[in-house]
């Protein structure tokens, strides 16, 4: 079983697999330079923002400790799904009617964004509609699918279809759930070549991208910031933060208002076409109405991918191992025809989540950030990267998810204590369920 993300083998030439002293040739020492904007961290987010900026004239370098893509952006299970991390009646109750509307129209902007990227910078990575599912993982989940697909048609204008059990194999090979909910609006992608492309076009437009460059310190010296990394220390007019998931020491602001929660994949050995076939007929994203969610996905060479949040433990290879049988056996109980599957690789990854679980981007204590996307970044992290670089140029905008108070979680310094808690909490009410 190879312990990395499968995505890392989809990618020709890939500086994934390789050690992070070895990648970026055009940049051996940062000493002395000067740069408009540095970027810390060569994700969705970073890439995204320094193309925008390069676009805009600003003079760009990205920093990165490993390599590019290395964390979340490809380590996912690329679906690009419509909405937010809070479902439509959480954001109706907390916001009313209005301002929920105008949130659940980002995550519409941000899928419009990822396409017009990849359309623009032709960048290959299967993006394809393919629509989600969402399984009810017991009847009275179905019922509440009823009332989203009302809320959602009533408030949103957005309109999502719902398949009964007796129906559902239709769309799904297992008997397991007690209906679907199906929006036709979401996608699918490959996202380890989705970043490795995004990175391919923030070069063109002249960005600077330094991996194996470590970022221990930032400072602020007069004017400008210091950024002290493992190849050298330079000097930038402003910095972002984009971090997310990943977010250290070097960041303690940041640190202290996001929290990094792994979520765990294994992906099957090809099988035959007509039993990938058989799995998702459709070729749709998965998800289910679990809190301890599985979501999955069939890949184009006829593997399965079945991901959840397995494990709290830091992703590490001990932790890696005991997610993926945990996984491998939900992989079972919801498709039996896979028993007899092996597992090619298994693997593990952060998410970064808010407090209050939507994203957030603007500026900490004179640097800019944009992060916890919960579990939606791959346009999220785009779209909200390319609007604080547009910030960051000087444009005069405002956004809904812009906040220079974000305010950090009390008794919360980085280290997510209570999600050994909170997972039990949630374990008993779906064993209850």
């Amino acid at each position: 079983m190879k312990e990395y993300p499968y995505w890392w083998d989809t990618v020709p030439s890939s500086e994934l697999k390789t050690e992070n002293s070895e990648v970026s040739p055009q940049v051996e020492s940062l000493t002395g330079r000067r740069f408009d904007v540095a970027i810390v961290g060569a994700g969705y987010t970073g890439l995204a923002a320094a193309r925008q900026l390069a676009k805009s004239g600003a003079a760009t370098v990205v920093l990165e400790r490993e390599s590019v893509g290395w964390g979340a952006s490809s380590r996912n299970g690329g679906q690009v799904l419509t909405g937010l991390r809070l479902e439509a009646a959480a954001l109706v109750r907390r916001y009313g009617e209005s301002r929920a509307r105008a949130l659940f129209e980002i995550g519409l902007d941000a899928a419009a964004t990822l396409e017009r990227i990849v359309s623009e910078e032709r960048i290959d990575c299967d993006l394809t509609r393919t629509g989600h599912i969402v399984g009810a993982w017991k009847r009275s989940h179905f019922e509440g699918l009823r009332e989203t697909q009302a809320l959602l048609a009533r408030v949103f204008d957005h309109r999502v279809a719902l398949v009964p059990r007796a129906q559902q194999r239709e769309e799904i090979g297992s008997d397991v759930y007690h209906g679907l909910l199906v929006d036709e609006h979401s996608s699918a992608l490959n996202p380890a070549r989705y970043v490795d492309g995004l990175a391919a076009a923030a070069r063109r437009a002249g960005v600077t991208i330094a991996c194996g460059a470590g970022v221990e310190r930032v400072e602020r010296q007069a004017s400008r910031w210091s950024l002290i990394t493992t190849r050298g220390t330079l000097e930038a007019t402003d910095v972002l933060l984009a971090t997310n998931g990943y977010t250290n020491g070097a960041a303690p602001a940041l640190r202290r208002r996001l929290v990094p929660i792994g979520s765990y994949i294994i992906a099957t050995e090809p099988l035959a076409a007509s039993a990938a076939a058989g799995l998702l007929p459709r070729r749709r994203v998965a998800y289910d109405s679990k809190h301890f969610l599985y979501y999955f996905r069939v890949t184009a060479d006829h593997r399965l991918l079945f991901g959840g949040r397995a494990e709290f433990a830091r992703p590490d290879a001990a932790t890696t191992r005991r997610a993926a049988a945990i996984l491998r056996d939900g992989m079972r109980a919801v498709f039996p025809q896979l028993a007899g599957a092996s597992i090619e690789y298994a693997w593990g990854g952060n998410a970064a989540f808010t407090r209050d679980e939507m994203p957030r981007a603007g500026k900490l204590e004179g640097v800019y950030y944009a992060g916890g996307y919960c579990g939606h970044g791959i346009a999220l992290a785009t779209h909200l990267g390319s609007l604080i670089a547009r910030r960051i140029a000087g444009e005069p905008i405002e956004h809904p998810m812009f906040d220079d108070r974000f305010a950090p979680i009390p008794l919360y310094h980085g280290r997510p204590w209570f999600l050994p808690i909170v997972g039990a909490y949630y374990k008993v009410r779906d064993w209850l369920a």
